[in-house]
């Protein structure tokens, strides 16, 4: 279970011999199963661009905190 979870491998399960399953770790299964609609890899790409993909949940808080506040004073 490690090797399929840090590796991102997969485990081929047999019944005497014969494939029944494939053991996936959850990533991949729900990227398997629900792939990424292309707007979020265009907006996570983009994040990665500009940096923001390293913004703390506190920093993304103080920065919606900072525009409601400037909203309101206008």
């Amino acid at each position: 279970m490690r090797r399929v979870e840090d590796e991102h491998r997969s485990l081929v399960i047999e019944k005497r011999g014969v494939p029944k399953a494939v053991l996936v770790s959850l990533r991949d299964y729900v990227r398997l199963a629900a792939p990424e609609p292309a707007i979020l890899k265009v907006l996570g790409e983009h994040s990665k661009r500009v940096g923001t993909d390293r913004l703390s949940s506190g920093d993304i808080d103080r920065i919606i905190q900072a525009a409601r506040r400037e909203k309101r004073k206008r």
